[in-house]
């Protein structure tokens, strides 16, 4: 089976700054990841490139598969990832409701416009997935009367749309208080035990679950270390990586800095 992502010596302008610096990295379908890095190490354009939100610089050593393909239809793409960010929430404007995130999926959209034909098959997947998640009750809530922690599980509904190879996590624990992100990490922790693909975008070690098995350090838009999550997160390579000196402690197969 081809890798959800094959990339060799990518890189990618966010303006004037390279965000990704000649990166290689290749990505299983079905792995489950975490890429762990401080702001601005180009976690996020990794994300976005995988996407096709942003594009490489063009380059003849330079070569980028996404499940084998190097050209795809964009929509055709995203149907096959599911992406969960709070970036992605701030998008949808004040009336829409969260029933309307969701069946927006099947459009690649955001929201619903007159244009659209919304089926009844639609409408019942999403109340579905919404049911599957403890959240029917937000079908009809308008997204800026969400706490954080409802958006995300809203936006987790509409990544499961489309059944996914993968789901892209990028900084998901994000303005979410404590029990919220006890919530996300249990909802993650059963969604990798499916049998999904989980690729994992963060800077807080504590978002990284134990079913995670494979660790990716990022630093200056390049791969810094890649490996088992055991060999990769020791207090050295994580001082090396934030920049100063940390205290690491595991409790329950979760990692925390201390």
């Amino acid at each position: 089976m081809a890798a959800l992502i094959d990339f060799h010596n990518v890189s990618v302008c966010r303006g004037e700054k390279l965000a990704l610096d000649q990166l290689t990295l290749q990505i299983g379908v079905g792995e489950h990841v975490a890429i762990l890095g401080p702001n601005g190490c180009g976690k996020s354009t990794l994300i976005k490139t995988i996407t096709r939100e942003c594009y490489p610089l063009r380059r003849e050593y330079s070569s980028m598969r996404i499940m084998g393909q190097e050209v795809w239809n964009v929509f055709e793409l995203r149907s096959m990832l599911g992406i969960v960010s709070q970036e992605m929430m701030s998008t949808f404007t004040r009336d829409v409701t969260g029933l309307d995130v969701v069946v927006s999926a099947f459009f690649s959209s955001v929201g619903i416009s007159s244009q659209q034909h919304v089926t009844l098959e639609m409408i019942q997947k999403a109340e579905h997935l919404l049911g599957s998640l403890e959240v029917s009750h937000l079908a009809t809530r308008l997204t800026d009367e969400m706490s954080s922690g409802e958006a995300r599980r809203v936006l987790l509904a509409r990544a499961l749309v489309h059944e996914p190879r993968a789901l892209l996590f990028d900084e998901p624990s994000t303005s979410l208080d404590l029990f919220a992100q006890h919530e996300l990490l249990m909802l993650m922790r059963k969604l990798a035990r499916s049998g999904i693909g989980i690729v994992l975008v963060t800077h807080h070690l504590g978002d990284i679950i134990p079913d995670i098995e494979r660790v990716i350090l990022m630093r200056g838009g390049r791969v810094q270390a890649d490996g088992p999550k055991g060999d990769i997160l020791t207090e050295e390579r994580l001082s090396n990586l934030f920049g100063l000196p940390v205290s690491m402690t595991q409790q329950n197969g979760y990692y925390h800095l201390s």
